[in-house]
């Protein structure tokens, strides 16, 4: 069968593009349009290229006639470009969104809006209205339409944003040593599936120890998008302070790999959550929890398992157009801060408030003294008129002597005489955290 979908492949000035607009026959928002995603820095970079005569990307636009027989442009991809060029020359509704750019009109690097250009710079004005976009316009039926916008912004090999990074800070003692963490746990990240072996290959896991890292120092959830690269860059971190954070982040993986064997198997393997948990994990050992008994841990899991089961069935309901009867209330709470803004600190903080909540009574907190005193020493001594060793059952020497933890202290026992017993040095090096 021959394919129904046609191009025409042609040129029009910004001019002409402005005249479209403004009579209404470009629609930026169609309904399978993503939204605007650009910043302003990025859009002063288009208009600065086009001053300078630099190409730049294809337009494409889907032609359809409406039963008036108006001709009408949906586009497809070019949308940030075209609301740019838009902006700037304060078309139609995007006048109060108009924007001046840094450039060289022939007077020296300065601030430039578009009514100082028409006023005083005739030749910047021409060269704008009169820059050639490569326009692509295709008609067909509206599925294809859909489709080849899907593959355009979804199939081409762009720079990711880690890759971006590595290319800007390559140098940086910091980013290797991420890519060092990323080498040495390279087995757990892909079994348990939080990365892809191709998400690694194109930097994610460099990224995503990157700011875990940063987090760790920061002593809480970041901005993704704000503080990344203001770390990376920072050379403020030593080397002693990236070992620290190193350790940190080491530690708390393998407490992570103890805690929730099964994570994989359920949503919180997502690099989303998984930023959450992790954050979480390495708080809860930061505050001196006790994260080391089997029957609790197997519990966190489970908690995890059922919030995520709960969570995933809102999302696939809202996705099929239904609604759960008695819907989890916790899954409905946590459910907006895995769709859009999904690294800003604020919703991470959601995210963490929820999880928090969820686990956090479930574990004791160590003794914040490990040893006993001096005082505690003597008065045990003293109790006993033959101190014996509560282990071996046999006598005990001032010099031999030592106070065991009846309940471990790792294990969330108290550094007090209730908990205390008299033992050779030997046997409490053999019982351990038992």
């Amino acid at each position: 069968m021959l394919p129904s979908l046609h191009s025409d492949f042609n040129e029009l000035t910004i001019d002409q593009l402005s005249l479209l607009f403004r009579h209404g026959q470009i629609n930026l928002e169609p309904g399978f349009q993503r939204k605007s995603v650009w910043s302003t820095t990025d859009r002063r970079r288009l208009i600065q290229s086009v001053l300078s005569a630099y190409p730049v990307p294809s337009i494409f636009l889907y032609k359809r006639h409406l039963k008036s027989g108006r001709l009408i442009y949906d586009v497809i991809d070019g949308k940030q470009r075209l609301e740019t060029i838009f902006m700037f020359t304060r078309a139609g509704r995007f006048k109060r969104q108009a924007f001046g750019a840094r450039v060289d009109l022939g007077d020296g690097v300065d601030w430039y809006d578009w009514r100082d250009i028409c006023r005083y710079y005739q030749e910047a004005r021409a060269v704008i209205n009169g820059y050639k976009l490569s326009t692509v316009e295709v008609t067909g039926d509206l599925a294809q339409i859909i489709d080849l916008f899907v593959r355009i912004n979804s199939t081409g090999k762009r720079l990711t944003s880690g890759e971006k990074r590595h290319a800007r800070f390559y140098d940086s003692p910091f980013l290797a040593e991420a890519q060092w963490l990323v080498n040495r746990h390279r087995r757990y990240l892909t079994d348990y599936c939080i990365l892809s072996p191709s998400q690694l290959d194109r930097m994610k896991g460099t990224e995503l120890v990157s700011e875990l890292l940063v987090s760790i120092h920061h002593g809480g959830v970041i901005n993704k998008k704000t503080a990344l690269d203001k770390a990376i860059g920072n050379e403020s971190i030593n080397g002693n302070t990236l070992n620290h954070l190193s350790r940190e982040f080491t530690a708390t993986l393998n407490t992570i790999r103890r805690m929730l064997p099964h994570i994989y198997q359920t949503r919180f393997h997502n690099t989303v959550d998984f930023y959450t948990l992790f954050m979480l994990v390495w708080e809860f050992r930061d505050k001196g929890f006790i994260l080391a008994q089997r029957q609790r841990n197997a519990m966190a899991e489970r908690l995890l398992r059922k919030l995520s089961t709960a969570v995933d069935e809102l999302r696939q309901a809202a996705r099929e157009g239904r609604q759960i009867r008695n819907p989890n209330k916790l899954a409905q709470e946590y459910l907006p801060t895995v769709l859009g803004d999904t690294d800003s600190a604020a919703t991470r903080e959601r995210r963490a408030v929820i999880v928090r909540g969820l686990l956090s009574s479930l574990f004791d907190f160590k003794s914040p003294q490990r040893t006993f005193s001096a005082e505690q020493r003597r008065i045990l001594w003293n109790r006993d008129d033959r101190p014996t060793c509560r282990i071996c059952k046999k006598p005990l020497t001032w010099n031999d002597v030592s106070i065991d933890h009846v309940k471990a202290w790792a294990k969330g026992g108290p550094t007090s005489l209730k908990n205390a017993q008299l033992a050779h040095r030997a046997c409490n090096s053999r019982k351990g955290a038992r």
